[in-house]
């Protein structure tokens, strides 16, 4: 196991009114701080989902651990073979490749934290999903960029079964 130091030496500071958005509700992500801002420490960013909204389809990262904060609202989780559920408060941290994914809970809303560590740089790739969203390029664009951004995506029948 090699040790990750940050190469940044002052704090990073993301006041609300600054931060980014992308997409509209249903799915809204706010890109709160990048790769590049905190020396490679991390990546986070706040996905709110409204009545049962999809967030990530099943997916891995090879690099990375991916930390989910529920802020409010009830939302599942794919971990493996597992789907959860989470309420406020909850946290569901999945390790490097392990498939995972997450939705709001059918009618439910859900705002969550992602953290993601080591980091990523992945504010470009929430805005080519919102360039998918709006049909400026199609969604197999994705797979051209899996290996960039560390995100490779798979199926799992336990998600769909929990999704349907």
């Amino acid at each position: 196991m090699s040790l990750i130091v940050p190469a940044f030496d002052d704090s990073v500071i993301v006041r609300s009114s600054e931060a980014e958005t992308i997409g509209a509700a249903p799915v809204t992500v706010r890109l709160l701080a990048d790769s590049g801002s905190t020396g490679g420490a991390l990546s986070t960013q706040r996905v709110t989902l409204r009545n049962g909204a999809n967030g990530a389809a099943p997916h891995r990262h090879t690099r990375s651990a991916e930390m989910f904060y529920l802020l409010d609202g009830t939302a599942q989780f794919l971990s493996g073979e597992r789907v959860v559920t989470a309420g406020p408060g909850d946290l569901v941290v999945v390790p490097p490749g392990l498939d995972h994914a997450f939705a709001a809970a059918p009618g439910e809303d859900a705002d969550i934290l992602i953290v993601i560590t080591p980091g990523v740089e992945r504010f470009e790739y929430f805005r080519h999903l919102e360039r998918i969203a709006y049909g400026k390029v199609p969604p197999e664009s994705l797979l051209d960029v899996q290996e960039l951004y560390d995100t490779h995506f798979g199926r799992s029948e336990p998600w769909e079964r929990a999704r349907a």
